[in-house]
């Protein structure tokens, strides 16, 4: 890694300053956005518009020239800059959009003919309808719902997901984009190598005239990296799709358990993040939106390259034998594996239903849905498990096996969802990714909740009224400006000739000394 200056060489940088270096270059490009963010949220909306334009615009037209000036590239042909960068040319038009609406409703209201909207308090109309609907007394029927409302998704009024979220997954969206356009350059530079390499292949079996001792072996080659081309290209769309559903699902999770967490249910996390640190999830509320991002790449290529293997497996299994004039082979073996399988799965149904027939106990009553746990027959159940106990050590090694491939399924499948954690019951805290969704709910759980926002605007709202009062009461009496502490005598002596036993009970002052 380098580091490059104006007029000088490039300056070597050591391992271990590595991390210092990803650290400057984040924060250079965060200083580079910074003021788009500055002019969207300053108060001095009519300055902070037209300084906001003029950088976005500048931001604009410099991409505009770089694209139009190399519109080509050296992976993919044609265009290649433009598929790179038409998102940044999209954000930058929506930001100079933004700005032209926010510099045009300034001016009116600069000019008077609008009035200045009011700023919002802490509390909003959804958290507000949310608490309605809390307090109204609910339906007992209810509204019949679609199969997208069931199965998928169901729009609640009540609720607004927060800029964060929204904008985290609109950029996972654009990383991922990105990302996958970036893999893609990649199999095409590597793709034209491996050209090079079969046409070398192929001209070493003209040399032979195919009949040297490496001949098998050099088709077993070129057959594989065939195979393994197309696997690649064809795997790409699965894989995007899955991770695209990881970004709306994300979504849905979020939502839910933020309203679980609302009504006081958290039984749905582990015991060790039902009571987290409040310093861990406020560093987790920073640390969510980059890891999910980070999470999504990492996760779409592990997924892209399983599923490549789980293809060319395929491939290896069932096409390439059809191909070849192996179909009765094939058959033959598929139908052998699914037999045994078949018998395997078939004995195990058989013990439990010999086991639910002759050695448990009857039914203690009609209704019971099961026999009660309560063994019958106990000797020819001990000769039952001594005569199996033999197979059931064969049969443990395949389910040893199977569970370790189930879990290397899962583990990869889950890789990028950040809201469910891969880890077994007791380790869920080696997670981190988990961990960073915990504390991201938790901060916004006790900043957001709405029972809690109302109670808060009920008490300020309450209070101001109350400052409002004193005041014009005050006014009217047009009495003239006291000191607090003359008013508390006043009020003192007030309350002590309304109440003369109170007297006895005050506290004595001591008398000076002579």
């Amino acid at each position: 890694m380098f580091l490059f200056s104006e007029g000088y060489e490039p300056l070597p940088v050591p391992e271990w300053a590595q991390a210092f270096m990803l650290l400057i270059g984040g924060l250079e490009v965060g200083l580079a956005h910074y003021p788009f963010f500055a002019c969207l949220s300053s108060q001095f909306r009519l300055v902070s518009s037209v300084f906001g334009f003029c950088y976005s615009l500048t931001w604009f037209v410099v991409t505009l020239l770089q694209v139009s000036q190399c519109p080509h590239g050296p992976f993919l042909g044609r265009y290649e800059t433009i598929m790179f960068h038409w998102p940044s040319l999209l954000c930058l038009a929506f930001l100079l959009g933004r700005f032209l609406h926010m510099f045009v409703k300034a001016l009116r209201v600069y000019l008077g003919r609008e009035q200045q909207p009011e700023e919002t308090g802490m509390l909003e109309a959804h958290q507000v309808q949310h608490v309605q609907e809390l307090l109204r007394k609910p339906c007992p029927r209810e509204k019949k719902r679609s199969w997208f409302q069931t199965r998928i998704y169901e729009w609640d009024p009540c609720f607004h997901f927060p800029s964060r979220m929204i904008g985290t997954i609109v950029l996972a969206f654009i990383c991922l984009y990105l990302f996958i356009v970036i893999e893609f350059c990649m199999f095409v530079y590597i793709k034209g190598r491996l050209d090079v390499f079969e046409v070398k292949l192929e001209g070493y079996l003209t040399s032979v005239n195919q009949t040297g001792t490496l001949t098998p072996i050099i088709l077993q080659v070129k057959e594989l990296i065939s195979v393994s081309k197309g696997v690649w290209v064809v795997t790409i769309l699965p894989a995007s799709f899955t991770c695209v559903s990881y970004l709306f699902h994300i979504l849905v999770r979020y939502r839910t358990h933020i309203k679980r967490l609302w009504a006081g249910d958290k039984h749905f996390l582990p015991l060790k993040f039902q009571n987290p640190s409040s310093s861990e999830s406020v560093v987790a509320l920073a640390r969510y939106s980059g890891w999910q991002i980070a999470y999504i790449l990492w996760g779409y290529l592990i997924i892209h390259v399983v599923q490549s293997l789980c293809g060319v497996a395929i491939m290896y299994s069932l096409v390439l034998p059809c191909m070849h004039n192996h179909t009765l082979e094939m058959l033959r073996g598929l139908g052998i594996g699914i037999l045994t399988v078949s018998i395997v799965v078939g004995l195990m149904i058989l013990q439990v239903w010999i086991a639910s027939s002759f050695f448990l106990q009857p039914k203690l009553g009609p209704a019971d849905k099961q026999k009660p746990l309560a063994l019958n027959n106990r000797r020819a159940f001990h000769n039952f498990n001594y005569f199996l106990f033999f197979y059931n050590v064969l049969l443990g090694l395949g389910a040893c096996l199977s569970r370790l491939l189930i879990s290397c399924v899962l583990g990869t499948w889950f890789i990028a969802r950040i809201d469910r954690t891969i880890m077994q019951s007791g380790y869920e805290k080696a997670d981190m990714g988990f961990s960073a969704w915990t504390g991201m709910l938790y901060v916004d759980h006790y900043h957001t909740n709405p029972v809690l926002v109302s109670f808060c605007h009920i008490l300020i709202a309450g209070q101001r009224e109350r400052k409002m009062q004193s005041s014009i009461k005050y006014c009217y009496l047009n009495y003239p400006r006291i000191s607090a502490r003359s008013r508390t005598r006043w009020f003192l002596l007030q309350t002590l000739i309304n109440n003369p036993r109170l007297v006895t009970f005050r506290k004595s002052k001591p008398e000076p000394c002579s």
